[in-house]
């Protein structure tokens, strides 16, 4: 590898808008996300999507007449 050319590669702060922050490793000193593995609802467990998804369903069925 040539040097001088590479990133400072570091520990980085994460932040997510629910509050949680973690550290992990970056070539940036801090990072904000919108969502992560505490309030993401695939891991917590809600299921928010599927009820949107059952009303277009609905609305599919009541468009064609099905």
């Amino acid at each position: 590898m040539k040097e001088g050319i590479h990133p400072k590669y570091q520990k980085a702060k994460v932040q997510c808008a629910c509050g949680e922050t973690f550290e992990i490793g970056s070539t940036r000193k801090e990072i904000r996300v919108e969502i992560c593995s505490k309030c993401h609802p695939f891991f917590t467990g809600q299921r928010t999507r599927n009820v949107e998804a059952g009303g277009r369903v609905d609305k599919f069925k009541k468009k064609y007449g099905l």
